[in-house]
């Protein structure tokens, strides 16, 4: 939107000056118009103007899924966590703390991924820190990410870009970044 209302402007000057240049006496309308290089230059401003624009456009685009997963992970920890004061064990499932089958759905189309540390399933590595140290000691829950993969190590590269929940609830964040 600025970026048009300030394309708008500049070729509405350039159109002023061009009209005040000729005298009235000489004026026609084969003498009203752009050069190349007054378009040249406009376009120029565009691009330019484009160039520094979307770079934060997708990095709010980016910033924004991630608090929406971060919010929805927080909810997830609130029922997680009445059911285990209701039942004093975690549910199994997410299905089991209220949920429908194939839900919660991340804000990039994946399932969120949930198990209890007392009842890991098999086949299922425990996650772990750049130190190796296992992140939760209470249940695991994180998004995928972007790319819709993850690998039991945060230093793994399919694992950089999941949303995790670390220290128990007391991170959540990129892998990368805890």
């Amino acid at each position: 939107m600025l970026l048009e209302v300030y394309s708008v402007f500049v070729v509405r000057v350039i159109y002023t000056v061009k009209l005040r240049s000729h005298t009235w006496s000489n004026f026609s309308l084969q003498q009203v118009g752009f050069t190349l290089l007054e378009l040249m230059v406009v376009i120029a401003l565009i691009a330019t103007l484009a160039a520094i624009a979307y770079p934060r456009y997708a990095s709010y685009l980016q910033s924004k899924d991630k608090d929406a997963a971060i919010r929805q992970m927080r909810e997830i920890e609130v029922k997680v966590t009445a059911y285990y004061a209701l039942y004093g064990i975690y549910p199994a499932t997410l299905q089991q703390a209220g949920y429908d089958v194939g839900q919660p759905i991340d804000p990039w189309g994946n399932q969120y991924v949930y198990y209890p540390m007392d009842n890991v399933p098999a086949g299922v590595n425990i996650r772990k820190d750049k130190s190796l140290h296992p992140v939760n000691t209470d249940f695991d829950l994180y998004s995928m990410g972007v790319d819709g993969q993850s690998k039991a190590p945060f230093t793994a590269a399919a694992s950089r870009d999941d949303i995790v929940r670390c220290n128990n609830g007391g991170y959540y964040g990129y892998a990368e970044d805890y």
